[in-house]
Order: structure tokens, then C-alpha cells, then sequence
């Protein structure tokens, strides 16, 4: 089996393009909302979770999800939807206050961030994830998603 990294880079540009799209933002704004998000995530998610959300997400975003990540980091739950912001934006570091420059701006990037990986998931997958997240993340989430069709 040959690896085709020229697929997966097409794959990763469709990924970016349609979430720079959804936001009207340019790609690298778009990129650093998705790894922002998907970090915030990766630090909410128990060990287990998160590799089988890895099972399922294009390989372009495992390794942005997976790039810096400290298996040793202890797991501790958020309860609120306002925590996860703040961790999806101390994720983006420096570009914070540019990427994510108010609540309702935060919000929307973040929300259409989940929109954009509800297609590439499993409507099962997305369940299983949501199950150890706080009841405001996953009613945000699920309002994120709304009726969108779940395609591998």
C-alpha cells in the first residue's frame, strides 16, 4: 500500500477551505480555529475517547490533533460552556484576541469548527464524545451540528 500524501494534503486543503467558507475568514485563520478547537477537545476527552474520535477523523486532522499532546496530562472534566472558550482560545495563544476577538465571534468560529467535523464523523461517534462532555457543550454542540447528514 502506497501512501498517497498528495490525497490527504487535498483532503486537509477541503477540510480548511470549507470551514474558512463557513466562516468567511482566510485559511489560515480557519486553521488555527480547527486546531485550537480540536486541542480545547483533546483536553476534555478521557484518553479512550479520544482515540477512537482519532479512528474516525482524516488523517490530516489526527496529526493536528494529536500535534503537542501530553498523555500524561492529568483529565479533569469542564462544567461550563464559557470554560471550554477559554481553553479553545488559550489554545490559539497569541493569535487569540485576532481568531476568536469576542464572545459571540468565539462562539460562531467554534460552533461551525463542529459543523465542519460533523461531516467527517459519525453521527455514533459524535454521540460517544459528547456523552463525557457537560450538558452545555453538548446542547451547543448538537446545535452546532443541527441537521447535518454525518458522512465518513
Amino acid at each position: 500500500m502506497s501512501l498517497d500524501f498528495e490525497k490527504y494534503a487535498a483532503k486537509g486543503n477541503e477540510i480548511i477551505n470549507k470551514l474558512s467558507a463557513e466562516l468567511e475568514l482566510p485559511r489560515d485563520n480557519a486553521g488555527r480555529v480547527m486546531r485550537s478547537v480540536l486541542h480545547a477537545l483533546r483536553n476534555r476527552l478521557t484518553i479512550e475517547e479520544s482515540f477512537q474520535l482519532l479512528a474516525q477523523l482524516p488523517l490530516v486532522l489526527k496529526g493536528v490533533y494529536v500535534d503537542g499532546w501530553k498523555l500524561t496530562k492529568p483529565f479533569s472534566r469542564i462544567h461550563y460552556l464559557e470554560d471550554f472558550i477559554e481553553e479553545v482560545k488559550n489554545e490559539d495563544g497569541r493569535t487569540a484576541d485576532y481568531d476568536f476577538d469576542n464572545a459571540e465571534n468565539s462562539k460562531h468560529a467554534i460552533k461551525s469548527t463542529f459543523k465542519i467535523l460533523s461531516y467527517y464523523l459519525s453521527e455514533g461517534e459524535l454521540e460517544d464524545m459528547m456523552a463525557v462532555l457537560p450538558k452545555a457543550l453538548k446542547d451547543f454542540i448538537h446545535h452546532s451540528v443541527g441537521e447535518n447528514k454525518y458522512v465518513l
